[in-house]
């Protein structure tokens, strides 16, 4: 079967939160024998910072960020089986998604994959002019990475026909324990750029512990935060590309994953980062979110804390034994439940049933 899938980029995870996600499904579900081609724009210097070469188990396509080059890439939705328009593609989502759904066949099945549900959600409750208010008609079944309960029942409140989470995984081939680098060495490592419903909760959860565990060592990289203030025991190193991720996640004593305000008020919303660190064997510290159970059992595979005291107590007590045997739990925990397989045997059950629905509506 061929998938269309339009998202923001494949090959360049340069400020684009879903590259490992999308990697590490469509690869998994290329393995099943879909074949896949992904449509992407060349915006915000995406290009110019590729951290992969497009791979031979997806066709890519790049298309300029102009609405005629959008509306020829659109054009080829026509050709799918299965035609997906993910969220914040970043350049013209509206029309984009009028034209691939106006372009897919009358069988071919129709997704939404929403891989920031909060900020959707959020947009369309305040702006009625968004095409997918519409779209949603036609649409036969959303999907997200994220949001659980809270979210499908938005979802369907605003009149999708279905809204199933697939949510985010481990790549075992990308992302797995590997030797320490010396460049990472510290007590707690935190990655994430920076975002506007981020940024107090950086503050509240590694910043101000930092001033207060003077002698303790941290790592800050991300994007965005060069003249963000910090105390002397903060080495900041800016973007780190995807290569060196596994190095980042296992060097430190620890690593902490802090979610943006709104995917912390949704819950059941793992962020990649969870999971390409377990995968490495890190041991994670994790604020606080609803539905955390689902995926690894606290205080044995993942260490939460609600707030900066609680980091502070947390971290102040850990052993280095402690936190290797946290990791490996972890690592134990997403190799045998949580990998890219697993949430491809998802979306093909959801694929190959809805397909079935759409053929004999013909």
């Amino acid at each position: 079967m061929k998938i269309a899938f339009y998202g923001s980029s494949l090959v360049s995870a340069y400020w684009n939160g879903a590259a490992t996600y999308y990697r590490g499904l469509l690869r998994a579900l290329a393995a099943k024998g879909y074949d896949i081609t992904f449509y992407e724009p060349d915006v915000y210097d995406r290009q110019k910072n590729r951290d992969i070469e497009p791979p031979d188990w997806c066709k890519v396509v790049v298309y300029e960020g102009t609405v005629d080059a959008l509306q020829r890439a659109a054009k080829e939705a026509a050709a799918a089986d299965i035609v997906i328009k993910a969220s914040g593609v970043g350049f013209e989502d509206d029309l984009l998604l009028d034209r691939v759904m106006a372009a897919a066949r009358p069988s071919a099945l129709k997704v939404f994959w929403d891989v920031d549900a909060p900020a959707t959600l959020a947009e369309l409750r305040t702006d009625p002019a968004l095409s997918l208010h519409g779209a949603l008609k036609g649409i036969d079944v959303v999907l997200t990475y994220g949001g659980g309960d809270p979210v499908i029942r938005a979802y369907r409140g605003m009149g999708a026909a279905e809204c199933i989470p697939v949510y985010n995984g481990l790549d075992p081939e990308t992302h797995h324990p590997v030797s320490p680098d010396r460049r990472f060495e510290a007590d707690l490592g935190f990655l994430g750029n920076r975002l506007p419903d981020r940024e107090a909760r950086v503050e509240q959860f590694f910043l101000e512990p930092a001033k207060r565990l003077e002698k303790q060592t941290f790592l800050f990289g991300g994007s965005g935060w060069q003249d963000k203030p910090r105390p002397p025991n903060i080495k900041y190193i800016g973007h780190v590309p995807t290569r060196d991720h596994n190095a980042f996640n296992v060097t430190p004593k620890a690593v902490l994953n802090i979610s943006r305000s709104s995917m912390a008020e949704n819950g059941f919303s793992p962020a990649t980062r969870v999971f390409e660190a377990a995968g490495a064997g890190a041991c994670i510290i994790t604020d606080y979110w609803e539905g955390i159970e689902l995926f690894l059992k606290p205080d044995e595979e993942i260490l939460v804390v609600r707030d900066g005291q609680d980091l502070v107590d947390v971290l102040s007590g850990l052993t280095h034994e402690r936190a290797r045997e946290i990791g490996r739990r972890a690592l134990a925990r997403v190799l045998n439940e949580h990998t890219y397989e697993h949430r491809a045997a998802e979306a093909d059950k959801i694929f190959r049933s809805r397909l079935h629905r759409t053929e004999a509506a013909e």
